[in-house]
């Protein structure tokens, strides 16, 4: 099938490249030429505009934000450009009122549109075993199925509804930081009593809590490794903002995401904007004077 492929962050390059292993003729485009060499050795084909990435019969999205989502299928006219009868599969993790605006869009100019955000981090995705959400219109996910099949380990229906994806898409994101936070805040307060951190996180994800989110992100935080991010701060930041953005919206309290939101702020600026979100770690130790590893102890 002819696939385009828009956005080639560590999630794009990770999904594309497994569109091109399946076989399939891939138009890759990205704002930034230099990681698009990647996939053209892998067999790829390299778009000089986005428009020229949305010749085939499905088009993939993966950009970072609703401002880069916005920006290159809304004001640069490239929906305009696509057509009729494309489905766009947009994996991005964007705003519920943006998602309902490009469902709008997309229907008024005969294109598909299906959201397919993902669970996963970068290794997830190359290995081909992201949970993957889907909502859209039937006929748009049964023409893009093959593709996502492809990508993920297990597709998630969410109805037809596209926004629907969306809000589960932030709302487990939300459960993510919160988990994170959670970890960090209890694994202060074990070496604030000379219980180092590793111990504890071992202990907890080894048996309460042996699930991947405190297992990947605990030993991270054990191991004092924060960079490189496989989901950074920053992001983290976005999405818990847009969950709260979606909860008033329909009057839903979330208390707790105003403390995740006022944590990832602090830690953003403490100069972790380029660190994994395992770097909360840094915040609590910080609030509760406690230096680093070099400090797990009081002997």
């Amino acid at each position: 099938m002819k696939v385009g492929f828009i956005g080639l962050g560590a999630m794009g390059v990770a999904m594309a490249s497994n569109l091109v292993a399946a076989g399939h003729h891939v138009l890759v485009w990205n704002r930034s030429e230099a990681v698009t060499e990647k996939l053209a050795s892998l067999g790829a084909s390299v778009a000089s505009t986005p428009d020229r990435a949305a010749q085939g019969e499905v088009l993939h999205s993966m950009l970072a934000n609703d401002q880069a989502v916005r920006s290159v299928f809304l004001d640069s006219g490239l929906l305009d450009a696509m057509d009729p009868g494309t489905v766009h599969v947009n994996h991005a993790t964007i705003s519920v009122a943006l998602a309902r605006q490009l469902a709008e869009e997309h229907t008024k100019r005969g294109l598909g549109y299906v959201a397919a955000p993902v669970f996963g981090r970068p290794d997830v995705a190359a290995a081909g075993k992201l949970n993957m959400l889907v909502a859209g219109a039937p006929n748009a996910i049964e023409k893009a199925r093959p593709l996502l099949e492809t990508m993920a380990a297990r597709l998630w229906p969410m109805g037809e509804t596209p926004e629907r994806a969306n809000v589960v898409k932030l709302a487990g994101n939300f459960m993510i930081v919160s988990a994170i936070e959670s970890l960090a805040e209890a694994s202060v307060l074990a070496r604030a009593y000379g219980v180092s951190a590793a111990d504890f996180i071992e202990l907890m994800t080894s048996t309460l809590f042996a699930s991947p989110v405190y297992q990947g992100y605990g030993k991270a935080m054990a191991e004092e490794r924060f960079t490189p991010p496989g989901f950074a701060l920053p992001l983290g930041l976005k999405d818990v903002m847009l969950a709260q953005d979606a909860a008033h919206a329909e009057q839903v309290p979330m208390p707790l995401a105003g403390v995740l939101r006022d944590s990832l702020i602090e830690a953003l600026a403490d100069g972790a904007e380029g660190m994994d979100l395992a770097a909360l770690a840094r915040v609590a130790a910080r609030r509760a004077n406690l230096g680093q590893r070099d400090s797990d102890r009081r002997d």
